[in-house]
């Protein structure tokens, strides 16, 4: 993509970005918030972990994403039994007897880790390498994934049963962790009107991998004033319970805040949250728009929290 300047690519960010949600618009009905944060996060070369109830479009929603930019997708459903090798690929003894690499389906540019929760931590771990360095380990050798590369986990809140909790680590290598609420009337009416019927809906294509990985670059070079660095990072600080930092509701309902990746996607998420929004730098809001889906996951609150009822998105909201 070639554009004269950074301010007609952020201008073209923009706009892209409104096509890809009128296009998107013609599938997923309301889910605003929820689409919002799924492309912020792949602009800004994220993860996302969708938690909802079971039929919210969760899995129509990736694969919509997937059909409007083009990109190759596939879906891994989490069961008890999956093993590493399932995700990742494994080795197998050709006919000359060389040892040779099948790919698994990680191999792609947009990965659906469904019922991500419902698999062992070792089948879990096996997506944390490619999630962090984009690449897969296998019997000693390195493969490159394709870029852009981007995991989209769901997790249902309601079944525990056969569940096993996503480790610190692998919540923290997603950047949001966006929560699905019900449709309101009107929009379940036009959900159910839509899908009962014999409808067809042929989708454009309106970005490819390229632009979508320039997009990415310009995001990051996107200016910051120091005085919004310093707010997203003391946010960050402000949720580290018995640090300089910390308030009082911190120290008392915490005991765990979120680590310096939440302050590096605070300020990815902003700049990425304000091009779109068409503006050429981020300002405070930008912050605190993205704010939550992106430190809900990374504190732990205490059992006076959880005794008292006060939820993590409560203590998110006194922060900011």
């Amino acid at each position: 993509m070639a554009c004269q300047s950074d301010i007609e690519a952020i201008d073209a960010l923009a706009a892209s970005y409104k096509k890809i949600r009128t296009e998107i618009g013609n599938v997923i009905i309301g889910q605003d918030d929820v689409v919002k944060s799924v492309l912020i996060s792949i602009f800004s070369n994220g993860h996302c972990l969708l938690v909802g109830v079971p039929g919210l479009a969760k899995t129509l929603l990736v694969q919509t994403v997937a059909q409007v930019l083009d990109l190759s997708y596939n879906r891994i459903q989490f069961t008890p039994d999956l093993m590493p090798s399932d995700i990742l690929g494994s080795e197998i003894l050709g006919e000359d007897r060389a040892f040779k690499f099948i790919k698994g389906p990680v191999f792609s540019n947009i990965i659906l880790a469904d019922e991500i929760n419902r698999t062992p931590p070792k089948t879990q771990a096996a997506l944390l390498e490619a999630m962090q360095e984009k690449i897969v380990t296998v019997g000693g050798q390195t493969y490159s994934l394709p870029q852009p590369f981007f995991v989209l986990a769901t997790q249902n809140p309601i079944e525990q049963e056969g569940t096993y909790p996503l480790p610190e680590a692998q919540l923290d290598r997603f950047m949001f962790n966006v929560f699905l609420s019900y449709p309101s009337f009107q929009e379940e009416l036009q959900v159910v009107k839509n899908t009962t019927a014999n409808r067809q809906i042929a989708l454009q294509k309106i970005l490819n991998a390229e632009e979508i990985r320039y997009f990415q670059r310009l995001v990051r070079n996107v200016p910051i004033t120091d005085n919004v660095l310093e707010y997203a990072v003391s946010l960050a600080a402000k949720t580290r319970p018995n640090t300089a930092t910390a308030t009082a509701e911190v120290n008392k309902f915490l005991s765990w805040g979120a680590g310096p990746r939440a302050s590096q996607y605070l300020v990815l998420g902003a700049k990425c949250h304000a091009v779109i929004s068409g503006k050429y730098s981020p300002d405070i809001e930008d912050v605190q728009a993205i704010a939550e889906p992106i430190l809900r996951h990374r504190i732990v609150r205490n059992y006076k929290a959880e005794a008292e009822g006060v939820t993590t998105e409560d203590l998110i909201k006194r922060l900011l």
